[in-house]
């Protein structure tokens, strides 16, 4: 239910497409760079996100830890939730990382875009786009 929350809050900014290059995950991707790696993978949600903001902060939680294969050094986090157990953060919460993530991957050009259609965006606030 969480995977396909976040899957679709991706997929609603400007620029993004699905991205599954390994069994079991159901990234998202914008400009052909990945900016969220989602799975299920063991029954438990795992999401790993680009935080050069808050990615320190983000790193304390006990159910998170630097990316594997190096990309924790470029401050990726990965938040891996045990099978069974509720999701320790709200949905807002895991959003604004992946927001956070997306302004670290996409191009310039398309955040300018989101900001100009969403201007409480370039605030802090998420996307929305029901509200005018």
């Amino acid at each position: 239910k969480t995977l396909k929350l976040l899957k679709a809050f991706g997929l609603s900014l400007p620029g993004t497409e699905p991205k599954s290059p390994w069994p079991g995950h159901d990234d998202v991707a914008v400009n052909n760079k990945t900016f969220a790696y989602l799975s299920v993978e063991g029954g438990g949600l795992t999401l790993s996100v680009k935080l050069p903001v808050s990615g320190k902060q983000v790193l304390a939680l006990p159910y998170a830890a630097p990316t594997a294969y190096g990309l924790g050094k470029s401050g990726w986090v990965t938040l891996a939730f045990p099978p069974g157990e509720a999701v320790a953060q709200p949905p807002e919460t895991l959003k604004r990382w992946m927001m956070e993530s997306y302004r670290a991957q996409a191009p310039k050009r398309l955040l300018k875009e989101l900001e100009a259609a969403q201007p409480w965006v370039r605030a802090g606030e998420l996307p929305d786009p029901q509200r005018t």
